[in-house]
C-alpha cells in the first residue's frame, strides 16, 4: 500500500467474500423466518397479528446497533462486519415479508418498490461521492450510504426470491436461476470491460434471492417443495458454518486509492 492509499472498512471482494455472503443471506432467510413464522406463528392458524412487524423491529434494532459499532470502529473487523451483514439480511427478510404480505402489495409490487429504493440509494451516493465503489468505504458518510444500500438490496433480494419461487420455479428452480445469473455476472467480470462496480452491485443483489430460495428450500414443508428442516436447527447449522468460514478463510480489508475513481 502506497502513501496515498487507505484501507476500506469492508473486506476485499474475493471468492471467500462471496462464499460467506451467500451463506449469510441463507442464514438471513432461515433466521428471519424462525422468528416470524416459527416463534411468532405467521403462516399458522395461531399467528401473532403483527408478527412480521415485530420481527422487523427486532432485526432493525440489531442492525442499527451493529452499524453504529461498525462506523465507530477505526478498522475492518471480520466478525463485526459479517454480523452486520447477517442483521441486514434478516431485517431484509422480515421487511420484505411485511411489505409483501402484511401491507398486501404482493411480490411484484414489493420487488419494484425495493428496486427503486436501491437505485435511489445508489444515485444519491454517487451524486455525493462520485463513485459507489465499496473500496471507498472508510468514512462515516460513505458507510451510511453503503449500509443503507445493502439493507435495501437485501430486502429486494428476499422479495425477488419469493416472487421467483411463487411464480412456478419453486425453491430449487429459483436457486438454479439465480445461481446461473451469478455465474453470468462472474463471467462478465472476467471476460468483458463492463464496470466492475456495476457488476459488484448486481452480484450483491443476486446473492440475496439465491440465499432466500436456498433457505426456503431447506425449511419449507415437503408438500410445498422444501426439505422441511427445522428453521432453528437449520439457522444454527448455517450460522456455525459462517463462523468456521470466517475463522478459516483469510479475511482482509479492501484497499483503495486515496482519490477514488468510479470504476
Amino acid at each position: 500500500m502506497n502513501i496515498n492509499s487507505a484501507m476500506s472498512k469492508v473486506p476485499a471482494v474475493t471468492l471467500t467474500f462471496w462464499i460467506i455472503k451467500i451463506l449469510a443471506t441463507t442464514l438471513g432467510e432461515t433466521g428471519g423466518d424462525t422468528v416470524t413464522m416459527t416463534w411468532l406463528g405467521e403462516t399458522t392458524s395461531n399467528a401473532n397479528p403483527n408478527g412480521y412487524l415485530i420481527g422487523t423491529a427486532i432485526f432493525l434494532t440489531a442492525l442499527v446497533a451493529l452499524v453504529i459499532l461498525q462506523v465507530a470502529t477505526k478498522k475492518f473487523h471480520p466478525f463485526l462486519y459479517w454480523a452486520t451483514i447477517v442483521a441486514s439480511t434478516t431485517a431484509g427478510t422480515t421487511m420484505a415479508d411485511f411489505a409483501d404480505r402484511s401491507l398486501g402489495i404482493g411480490y411484484p409490487g414489493g420487488s419494484i418498490l425495493l428496486f427503486l429504493c436501491v437505485m435511489a440509494s445508489l444515485a444519491v451516493w454517487y451524486q455525493s461521492e462520485g463513485t459507489v465503489s465499496v473500496q471507498t468505504v472508510n468514512r462515516p458518510k460513505v458507510e451510511a450510504f453503503y449500509w443503507a444500500t445493502i439493507t435495501f438490496s437485501q430486502t429486494l433480494g428476499t422479495a425477488l426470491g419469493d416472487w421467483a419461487a411463487d411464480s412456478g420455479l419453486g425453491y430449487d428452480g429459483g436457486a438454479l436461476v439465480f445461481g446461473a445469473a451469478l455465474a453470468l455476472v462472474a463471467a462478465a467480470y472476467y471476460r468483458t470491460k463492463l464496470s466492475h462496480v456495476m457488476l459488484f452491485w448486481t452480484a450483491f443483489i443476486l446473492t440475496r434471492p439465491l440465499g432466500a430460495t436456498i433457505g426456503d428450500y431447506l425449511d419449507k414443508p415437503i408438500a410445498k417443495g422444501g426439505l422441511d428442516i427445522s428453521r432453528p436447527l437449520g439457522s444454527a447449522i448455517i450460522g456455525a458454518i459462517v463462523i468456521v468460514c470466517i475463522l478459516i478463510f483469510p479475511q482482509r480489508a479492501g484497499e483503495h486509492p486515496g482519490k477514488p475513481t468510479a470504476r
